[in-house]
């Protein structure tokens, strides 16, 4: 079996080949814009570099495959145009060839985003789609075009996956990971209080694999994805700096001037945080995992806890390859802007 991951260069995208290497799966494609550089497996797999907007590129790559599993995206921090062109039009040229090319499945990776700050919770999949930011909405159109393409007789199975973590995973996380590591409490948005949900990737893969080795009539259908098990945001963060060993807590402070001062922050480009994280960091965000679990066979094997703990591991264990490094996208850690100071305090 032919197996495309586009995005193969990713957080996910490196977690689900190696997944896949040790299902025994041999003939996997990664397609990414930037480099595949993962000398453990890289030469397992084919490599193409280029971007799922270049039509022709992905009508190239297309031929023989059987799956596509899509994991490409531009991310929050990314500009508008560059979300939609990339999350909206490459999902939509990548669906038109996979089509034509008569590919068996394809899995396509959304966002528990394509909720938006809801009014309640748990989120069911027929819950209003109401998107955050040009992010947000992207993947709810990036969806539109799925469903498209099933009425077309494709099977398209959409994953919607909660924040998910664990080896490879920086981006926003490794501040707190920073912070953690060298003695620090950590500042928290609002009580800490609240349900956060999160997902560590390995239960990712799995429900990737399940859509991918099930039967088309069960597969082929919306998912929420999520851990089972989860505590308060503030119980589950805290799991991290004990891990840590120091003895620090996490420090709650008020949600609406930290979210006030925030905005601001954000509007000077001084601070990482982007709309969607800090205005529901203080809330609660969880999806019910009901219907993944009675039609997929999901079982959810990590904790937000194990998940988090998992990722600072792994942090700790590669802080020398990743010193030095930073950018816009989960492989790599984020810029702290003006919060690094902030770091004194705790």
């Amino acid at each position: 079996m032919k197996i495309l991951i586009t995005g193969g260069s990713g957080f996910l995208g490196i977690n689900l080949v190696r997944y896949l290497l040790q299902k025994n799966y041999r003939d996997i494609v990664v397609l990414d814009i930037m480099d595949f550089d993962y000398p453990d497996v890289e030469s397992q797999i084919t490599f193409v570099k280029g971007d799922i907007r270049d039509k022709k590129k992905v009508f190239d790559v297309m031929n023989g495959v059987n799956q596509v599993i899509h994991t490409a995206a531009a991310l929050p921090l990314y500009k508008e145009d560059e979300i939609i062109t990339t999350d909206v039009n490459g999902t939509s040229i990548l669906l038109e060839a996979a089509h034509q090319c008569h590919v068996e499945r394809f899995i396509h990776i959304s966002s528990t985003a394509v909720y938006g700050i809801p009014d309640h919770h748990p989120l069911y999949e027929d819950d209003k789609l109401c998107g955050v930011g040009p992010y947000g909405k992207a993947k709810i159109m990036a969806e539109d075009v799925c469903i498209e393409y099933r009425s077309k007789g494709m099977c398209v199975p959409i994953l919607r996956p909660k924040s998910f973590i664990g080896p490879e995973r920086l981006g926003v996380f490794a501040l707190f990971y920073d912070w953690a590591k060298d003695g620090h409490g950590f500042p928290m948005i609002g009580s800490g209080k609240n349900r956060y949900q999160l997902l560590d990737v390995e239960d990712l893969c799995e429900a990737i694999y399940l859509c991918m080795t099930l039967a088309k009539e069960r597969v082929n259908d919306t998912f929420n994805i999520g851990a089972k098990e989860f505590k308060t945001m503030g119980e589950d963060y805290q799991a991290v700096l004990d891990a840590a060993g120091y003895g620090k807590k996490i420090v709650p402070f008020p949600a609406v001037p930290v979210i006030l001062a925030l905005r601001f922050l954000e509007t000077l480009k001084l601070s990482p945080l982007y709309e969607w994280v800090y205005e529901t960091a203080s809330k609660d965000s969880f999806v019910s995992i009901e219907k993944a679990e009675k039609i997929l066979g999901y079982k959810s094997k990590f904790s937000n806890q194990d998940a988090l703990i998992r990722n600072f591991k792994w942090y700790l264990e590669n802080i020398d390859k990743i010193k030095g490094q930073s950018g816009i996208s989960h492989r790599v850690p984020w810029k702290q802007g003006i919060l690094k100071f902030a770091k004194i305090f705790f």
